[in-house]
Formats: C-alpha cells, sequence, structure tokens
C-alpha cells in the first residue's frame, strides 16, 4: 500500500481500533509516542479558564501531528478523551487509589465526557472536531467501587472516568446523554463525513 492511500490511527486504544474496524475502514495502528499528562498540565497551566474541550482537541491534535511527521504522506486521525466535573477535568487514573478516588468524586453527579478527533497530513493538522456526552452516575457503594475496581483490573488504567461504558462500567451510570461513539472514545460520524471528502472511503 502506498503512503498516499494509507489510513493511519494513532492510539491504542482497542474501543477505537474495534469502532473504526466494524465500521469497515482499512488503517493501521502506531499509537503516538506523546506525554499526555505533561501536555494536559501545561495547557491548564498557560490557559486560564482552559475547558475539556481545549484539552482533548490539543491532545488528539498532536497525536495525530507526530505520527503524520513520521508518515507524511498518509491520513494520520489521532483521537484524545477528556471527563470535566465542576471546573475539574480528569484524564486516565494513574493508579488503583487515584481510579477510587475518581469514581468516589463522580457518583451521584453527572459529568462531561468530551471526545475529539483531529486529521494531519505531512506534520499539519488540517481538521478536527469534538464531541460531548453527559453522563450522570449512579449513588453506587463504597463495596461497589472495590468491587467493580477488582472485576476491571488493571485496564481500568487506561480508560478516563475508569470506566468501559460497552462492558462492566455500564454499572455505574443512572442516565447517559450523548452520542454512543462519543461515549467510546471518538466522534464516529463526523470522522467518516470527512474520511469520504478525502476520499478515503466510498461516497
Amino acid at each position: 500500500m502506498s503512503d498516499a492511500s494509507r489510513l493511519i490511527l494513532a492510539s491504542g486504544s482497542a474501543a477505537r481500533r474495534s469502532l473504526l474496524e466494524a465500521a469497515g475502514l482499512i488503517f493501521e495502528v502506531i499509537p503516538a509516542d506523546i506525554d499526555e499528562t505533561a501536555i494536559r498540565d501545561a495547557i491548564l497551566e498557560k490557559t486560564s479558564g482552559a475547558e475539556a474541550g481545549d484539552v482533548a482537541s490539543v491532545l488528539a491534535a498532536e497525536k495525530a501531528r507526530v505520527v503524520s511527521v513520521a508518515h507524511p504522506d498518509a491520513l494520520v486521525i489521532g483521537a484524545d478523551q477528556v471527563l470535566a466535573l465542576g471546573g475539574k477535568i480528569f484524564g486516565k487514573p494513574g493508579s488503583w487509589a487515584e481510579a477510587r478516588e475518581h469514581l468516589v468524586m463522580l457518583r451521584g453527579r453527572t459529568h462531561d465526557l468530551v471526545s475529539a478527533v483531529a486529521i494531519a497530513q505531512g506534520g499539519n493538522v488540517h481538521w478536527q472536531t469534538t464531541s460531548t456526552a453527559g453522563m450522570t452516575m449512579r449513588d453506587y457503594s463504597d463495596e461497589f467501587i472495590g468491587a467493580y475496581l477488582e472485576r476491571v483490573g488493571d485496564r481500568i488504567l487506561g480508560c478516563v472516568g475508569c470506566y468501559e461504558l460497552e462492558a462492566l462500567g455500564v454499572q455505574l451510570f443512572e442516565r447517559i446523554e450523548g452520542d454512543y461513539f462519543t461515549i467510546l472514545g471518538i466522534p464516529l460520524l463526523p470522522l467518516l463525513s470527512r474520511l469520504r471528502e478525502e476520499q478515503m472511503i466510498s461516497a
């Protein structure tokens, strides 16, 4: 396959990969090697009033840009997801203790889950968009948190909000408002529309 017809997903997310595969896309997976935490912290420090959408957009764009530098003729898809609650922005938990802390802070409340996607080529980002879902968690018990973390194991450390909605994480919720694909980590319908414009998939 020539670079001109290559499509690359710059993310190691199994959920994103599954969504794109189910949509019939043919692509490679080359996760971007960036320090997400450092970039997020820099945005929040430098930009007064930065919101979840700002952070997710920058991270998605940077993932796409970095991989596209190494593969300049391919179209590279970058994606990111950020959770916001009461002015606080959450990333992926760094430990089980932090995961438990996140679940305690989120229970019984509604948070915003923001997913961003970007497309880059030759080191330049030329398209991106974001989508937001409202997620209301039920008032689960401390005992439930402990049992939940034991069952899901270490893979929860790779999930913003400490949940996989397509798996056991659905038990954490009382109500969900928003696009299913956004919740799983990528605004899929706008991405497919853009790929049609790029003639990467059939119109």
